[in-house]
């Protein structure tokens, strides 16, 4: 047998810390030093996550930081950039968006596009921690709450209204990027659609820290997404236009269900803190109305969710994690959700006999699409992990939810901190060092 190289729970939540440490610069967290040296959105959220168990008060600085630069409109973008980091491609510069979006900070440097709204679950785990902590800490914590309660009110709202203008209760998203499921094979046909105009010059930076080009989008790939960028800018990033410029619109089922669940967790906040009534109400109702909207898109037999494409008018169906959606935030007829289940913890994914861990791939190991090695078409991403982890703890599923975060923590054990792993040799791949990996392992141990 070859030797093990794991580091036991001690040494690798130490381990953790000091990468959390080390990727610090003062008022934010860099999603990895040298791939992605500024603040994600849902990164950040992750990180707070992973910083609440070491110290309430900087996973606070976090999430304050990352919302002094939504928009006036309620968007959190899915970048904020760091001041004076070069590195990163599309830059500031590219995205352009203080010069062109009406309501984008004049202060700060963001991109111009969104990304899942998991934030409201960083604030439950920050007010967790807080708890159990001393006067002083809880008093931060819930200052935090009372300073940005109407910032993350105004976030959900604008997921609900200027993305989901019908009311079909699932969010629809302008570039692949908002997925965070950058080229997932989710996105395929939509993208087949997007036919680049005329994209100025650009000079990637991502395959020169991962040279390796299986891991990475292609070349023509990225044409496609730096025309979407083209299109959004031509609107000037303007809410009521980008459903008629933009060559792609889809209906994420994977983000809907997240929202969901955001929802509830912000109302139940909400009520526990004594926050308006009008809010909490507003809330749980876009909670039902994106739970039932991610419902509607289910398979009769499997339960499995579908996304829909908007320019064409047809459901998307590929056998990816997103077709567990609804196991996120429930819903779905009992006999359909045990399909759902049996399918996840069968053989086409987590008890795929080739899998080195029982953690879920991205793309199903028996799918036309799978390829283990490239970012979200087959690679296991530790945080999907620990969002299915926690949600069913939440749902009271307590031994699928312990099962998930053994596998998880078996996984991250090699104390790489990888962004995500082959899922059958379990090699690290992507940039190391990846904050929100870091994080989620933190939280596992705490």
């Amino acid at each position: 047998m070859p030797p093990d190289h794991s580091f036991a729970p001690t040494q690798l939540a130490a381990r953790a810390a000091y990468l959390l440490r080390g990727n610090d610069l003062g008022t934010m967290t860099t999603a990895a030093p040298l791939l992605y040296p500024h603040m994600w959105s849902w990164d950040a959220a992750f990180v707070a996550i992973g910083l609440a168990p070491l110290s309430v008060e900087r996973a606070v600085v976090e999430l304050d930081t990352l919302l002094s630069a939504q928009w006036t409109n309620g968007m959190i973008p899915h970048i904020v950039f760091a001041n004076g980091v070069d590195g990163y491609f599309p830059g500031p510069a590219r995205w352009a968006t203080s010069a062109l979006a009406a309501h984008a900070p004049r202060n700060r440097h963001t991109s111009g596009i969104t990304q899942p709204p998991v934030h409201a679950i960083a604030v439950q785990r920050i007010l967790d921690h807080a708890r159990t902590r001393g006067r002083s800490t809880r008093a931060v914590a819930e200052a935090f709450l009372d300073r940005r309660w109407s910032d993350l009110v105004q976030w959900h709202r604008w997921l609900a209204e200027a993305r989901d203008p019908k009311g079909h209760g699932r969010v629809t998203l302008y570039h692949g990027w908002e997925s965070g499921m950058d080229n997932s094979p989710r996105w395929d046909s939509a993208y087949a659609n997007v036919i680049p105009g005329n994209v100025p010059e650009y000079q990637r930076e991502d395959n020169t820290i991962v040279t390796d080009a299986t891991q990475r989008p292609s070349d023509l790939e990225y044409d496609r997404y730096l025309w979407l960028l083209e299109e959004m800018k031509s609107a000037r990033y303007d809410d009521e236009l980008l459903p008629k410029v933009m060559s792609f619109a889809v209906e994420d089922v994977f983000v809907s269900a997240i929202l969901a669940v955001a929802c509830d967790v912000l109302a139940e906040i909400g009520e526990d803190y004594g926050r308006p009534r009008a809010d909490v109400r507003d809330l749980y109702a876009w909670g039902q109305r994106f739970r039932e909207g991610v419902i509607d898109t289910t398979d009769e037999r499997s339960g499995a969710a579908r996304d829909f494409d908007v320019r064409t008018g047809k459901w998307v169906a590929t056998e990816t994690v997103a077709q567990f959606a609804p196991l996120l935030c429930g819903g779905l007829p009992h006999d359909k959700e045990r399909s759902l289940v049996k399918l996840l913890e069968g053989p086409r994914f987590c008890a795929h006999p080739d899998l080195k861990y029982a953690c879920i791939p991205s793309t199903s190991p028996v799918s036309r699409e799978f390829r283990p090695r490239e970012y979200w078409r087959g690679p296991v991403w530790p945080v999907v992990t620990w969002l299915f982890s926690w949600c069913f703890a939440r749902r009271g599923w307590a031994e699928r939810a312990r099962l998930l975060r053994q596998e998880g923590l078996r996984q991250a054990s090699d104390g790489t901190f990888a962004e995500y792993y082959e899922p059958f040799t379990g090699e690290p791949l992507g940039s190391m060092q990846q904050s929100w990996t870091a994080a989620a392992v933190l939280d596992w141990l705490g």
